[in-house]
């Protein structure tokens, strides 16, 4: 997704950040967190059976459907249980192909991110960030001053997630900036410099509250990680 010159500019800011505290920072980019293919598979399902119920007060006929109708009505009472199984059989139909379409059409990746809830979509990238944080060790840096900063590019969702003792001493709003800076960078197409901005706005603070010892160990590579 990105240039090594991309790649270099980001492991260059963090770098420079880090220069000026004790504390530690990693950036995260993910192509996608989920399919949510549930999210399609459910929006399909509710379709199938609500949007079908529409075509009976119309006068549902099994005749709509090609090879079902015969196109005459029963002489007798027994054709009627004939009747009924054709329609039955033809309502099934419609909702089978209800279902294919509603759910292949919410899997283009703009409809699917469209039709998935925000909320949705916030949760699981905030799960998926917070794996990142412990898969990396992130909890156990020395201080307790790690500073995760994770982009989710299909899913349009950004996550900035401060260890316990810089995120007593931050601002809030800090982190938030951060975010929006990174957002911006992302939607303009230019994710480095979105990184640039986050990562020197969150050594900003982490330099304030905690300022580079002696020695400064780096205890977290500063690279851009891709998953």
């Amino acid at each position: 997704m990105l240039s090594s010159e991309a790649h270099g500019r980001i492991a260059a800011a963090i770098a420079a950040a880090e220069a000026r505290t004790s504390g530690e920072i990693f950036c995260v980019l993910a192509r996608r967190v989920s399919s949510y293919r549930d999210i399609s598979l459910g929006w399909a399902a509710a379709a199938a059976l609500l949007l079908p119920l529409g075509l009976i007060p119309l006068g549902f006929d099994p005749a709509w459907i090609p090879g079902l109708g015969h196109g005459w009505q029963g002489a007798h009472l027994a054709s009627g249980d004939v009747i009924v199984g054709q329609s039955l059989a033809a309502y099934v139909l419609v909702q089978a192909a209800v279902f294919l379409t509603v759910f292949l059409l919410t899997s283009i990746p703009t409809v699917r991110r469209l039709v998935t809830p925000r909320g949705i979509r916030r949760a699981r990238v905030r799960r998926a960030a917070l794996e990142q944080f412990l898969a990396h060790g992130m909890h156990v840096t020395e201080g307790r001053t790690g500073v995760l900063i994770f982009a989710a590019v299909s899913d349009h969702q950004v996550e900035v997630i401060a260890d316990e003792s810089i995120h007593a001493k931050a601002d809030p709003e800090v982190w938030g900036d951060a975010v929006e800076a990174l957002a911006r960078g992302l939607k303009h197409g230019d994710h480095a410099a979105g990184f640039e901005v986050a990562i020197n706005l969150c050594g900003a603070v982490l330099a304030e509250h905690f300022p580079p010892g002696a020695p400064n160990p780096n205890e977290l590579d500063d690279r851009l990680v891709l998953i």
